[in-house]
């Protein structure tokens, strides 16, 4: 089923798709270079269906799967290389969110030369040069597969920030609710919290409108209603489509009206070496600090995602989702010392002014740093 999102990519969704995805890789070229993690797409089949799919279409298929839970800069650059030197002509990426980051990464960076560090911080128009892409999935949270921003770790800076612009955008995206019948349930919570978040800061951007404000309801009525379940073993096919489709939502948001400071200080942990803290448990760290300064600038729209959750305030609804989906944790249960405050408000990069705080301090940054310790 094709699904009309408002954004540049099409997106292929349904039960099964992902074995069409050599139908769809076919309009793209004729040889990919098939970009995912280490274990997980393969462990779970999913690597060789897409690969059976593409040969089956006279797609050839190079794999390079060699990718950290967050992409960083030397593992695109040495995708990118095998790219350059077998002649592929599109990019598939195939995974979680770091997956399609780096998917993202090597497909603008290929056909310009160079490292992608080169890249890191820049906003690329729509007519900088790109391999097509074709994002598939595996997770309901990152909806990175509809948005135009790749975040990548520069090993060498070493601070993680995005590349982002038109030219990011995937071509095609198949998104199949099947393949998130196999997550972990730790990885089921972090990676929905992430979709979570982007509902939420989709409401109270100042960016946000009235288009982003609905599809955020939309997408945090489907997580209070199936994430529980999911959570509690009870899979369904009707549960595995909400979220999905919850993550969608989300990812439209973060390419009409970007995201608020949570994921700006998520992004700066790259910057901590040895912290290898996911995208989504991150931000669940960050956001009751965040909530507790932020919430009164914005009532209405917070008592509207409270009352949509079933809590009497915005503070007790993402309490419990984060008690109930085990994310409830500090800083300094996740690695982080109290020395590295100031380092993580250094790396902080992008837009802080899309955040209700608007234009913010360094001083304040530290604040919810030092308050989510």
């Amino acid at each position: 089923m094709k699904l009309e999102l408002g954004v540049p990519t099409h997106v292929e969704f349904g039960r099964g798709e992902l074995d069409r995805a050599g139908t769809h890789a076919r309009e793209l070229g004729t040889h990919a270079l098939l970009v995912t993690g280490r274990n997980a797409a393969r462990s779970h089949g999913y690597l060789d269906r897409v690969v059976t799919s593409l040969e089956s279409a006279g797609v050839r298929a190079t794999v390079f799967d060699q990718l950290s839970a967050n992409p960083r800069s030397d593992e695109v650059d040495e995708a990118t290389a095998l790219a350059r030197a077998k002649g592929c002509d599109h990019v598939v990426g195939l995974g979680g969110g770091s997956a399609l980051d780096a998917a993202k990464g090597v497909s603008v960076t290929a056909p310009a030369g160079g490292s992608v560090r080169e890249l890191i911080g820049e906003t690329l128009g729509p007519q900088a040069p790109r391999l097509p892409l074709l994002a598939v999935p595996t997770t309901a949270g990152s909806g990175s597969e509809v948005t135009k921003g790749a975040i990548i770790t520069d090993t060498v800076r070493h601070f993680r920030s995005g590349i982002r612009g038109d030219a990011v955008f995937p071509r095609t995206a198949i998104v199949d609710p099947d393949l998130i019948a196999s997550l972990p349930r730790p990885i089921m919570a972090e990676t929905v919290f992430d979709s979570f978040a982007h509902a939420v800061e989709g409401c109270v951007a100042a960016r946000a409108d009235e288009a982003s404000r609905a599809r955020a309801h939309q997408a945090i009525e489907l997580i209070a209603a199936h994430l529980p379940k999911m959570l509690r073993g009870e899979d369904s096919p009707e549960a595995r489509e909400a979220l999905c489709r919850a993550s969608l939502l989300g990812g439209v948001n973060v390419a009409n009206v970007s995201t608020c400071l949570p994921h700006r200080l998520q992004q700066a942990m790259g910057s901590l070496p040895g912290i290898d803290l996911s995208h989504g448990r991150g931000l669940a760290v960050l956001y009751p600090s965040w909530l507790r300064y932020t919430a009164p600038l914005v009532p209405e729209e917070f008592a509207a995602v409270a009352e949509l959750m079933g809590g009497d305030t915005v503070h007790d609804a993402v309490g419990g989702l984060l008690a109930s989906a085990g994310l409830a944790a500090r800083l300094r249960d996740c690695g982080v010392a109290r020395g590295d405050l100031d380092r993580l408000v250094d790396g902080v990069t992008g837009n802080l002014g899309n955040d209700p705080a608007g234009q913010v301090d360094r001083d304040y940054l530290f604040t919810l740093y030092a308050e989510s310790f």
